[in-house]
């Protein structure tokens, strides 16, 4: 896919990925990962329980057959065995970990192809949210094994910046959380809050990267420090709109980004309408692709604007990921203006009694 383009013209990659044909591009994954000789030993291993060869699939709404992912297997399998065999071994590179808010993290292995998608799209939200190139960032992100902390480097590499960053660790708060030992969030949360003032202190930094919730407690502790900034971007599973008008104004003028998504996908925000009564986002196309189900029937598509359970399929050539039911509900948003569905006002799912997100 990304052979024909220079891999330092990232605009010409976008403009590449939104022109493909996603029923063609579906049957292309399908086929790699399902090969004989050259497929993922995962899916090879589950092809024989699926009751239908998934290399007769053609078009991208018939991947429903292969129900909800069951991610219980990213927990307890190899993460190599879900690359096509056709990446040569052994590989070399990153595991990333979800979050492990409902028990042990998922693992999934990202080829450098897929970090280049994944960058490359963040670049093009900066571009789009009017962040400036090489300025001065700082990330406040959960580290070590989460993807988020790559922003790091997605932002040094293709955004020309100069990077901050702080240690976090977001199991350790949703522990403390389960276990009723609010007085020690408190503690960590305010041994985060010092990091970030510290470097903010020095007045070199432009824009920062972090959670809405952390943001919030910035905000209120240190209002001065916010009003410097020229800008945020939000990472996390939902902002409301209170919190958005909140900080638009706490940043006097700055760009308030927003960004939804996890380990193995992302949305990026498209329109904040109505002063953010409606905050809308669209999947990084052609290889993340997102839809709204209905709670009752998951196999079901929900209308438009109609509310109902997220629904994540993972399309990279060396990762395939059909129908990940998330922890979130949204509204199904869609646009001529993207080739796939978007979502919008994204919250937790009310169906379900998750663990503590903490700051997170």
């Amino acid at each position: 896919m990304t052979a024909a383009v220079t891999r330092t013209d990232p605009d010409a990659l976008v403009e590449q990925w939104l022109d493909t044909d996603l029923d063609e591009w579906t049957r292309r994954v399908v086929r790699r990962h399902f090969d004989p000789v050259a497929g993922s030993p995962f899916w090879l291993g589950r092809a024989r329980q699926l009751g239908f060869d998934p290399r007769d699939i053609t078009r991208y709404d018939e991947l429903g057959a292969f129900g909800p992912f069951p991610l219980d297997r990213l927990r307890e399998d190899d993460p190599a065995d879900l690359v096509p065999l056709s990446v040569p071994r052994p590989l070399a590179g990153r595991v990333w970990d979800t979050g492990g808010t409902t028990g042990t993290p998922c693992r999934v292995f990202y080829t450098p192809d897929m970090l280049l998608h994944r960058a490359t799209w963040r670049r093009w939200s900066f571009v789009r949210e009017g962040f400036e190139p090489g300025r001065t960032w700082l990330q406040a992100t959960p580290t070590g094994p989460h993807l988020i902390g790559n922003g790091v480097r997605e932002v040094s590499e293709l955004h020309a910046g100069l990077v901050y960053a702080v240690d976090m660790d977001p199991r350790w708060v949703k522990r403390l959380i389960r276990t009723g030992r609010l007085a020690e969030v408190g503690d960590y949360t305010t041994h985060l809050v010092e990091q970030i003032t510290d470097v903010l202190r020095q007045g070199r930094v432009q824009y920062i990267n972090t959670t809405p919730a952390l943001f919030q407690v910035l905000r209120q502790r240190h209002p001065e420090l916010v009003a410097a900034l020229d800008g945020v971007r939000l990472s996390g599973t939902q902002i409301s709109a209170d919190m958005y008008r909140t900080f638009r104004a706490a940043l006097q003028g700055g760009i308030c980004g927003l960004t939804y998504g996890n380990t193995f996908g992302n949305a990026a925000c498209f329109d904040v309408d109505r002063d953010g009564e409606l905050i809308s986002y669209v999947p990084n196309y052609p290889h993340v692709t997102m839809a709204v189900v209905d709670k009752g029937d998951r196999s079901t598509p929900v209308a438009p604007g109609a509310v109902g359970q997220v629904r994540l399929t993972v399309l990279h050539e060396n990762l395939f990921l059909p129908n990940i039911l998330e922890r979130d509900q949204a509204l199904c948003h869609r646009t001529d203006r993207w080739p796939s569905d978007g979502v919008a006002n994204v919250r937790p799912l009310q169906t379900t009694s998750s663990a503590p997100e903490g700051l997170y």
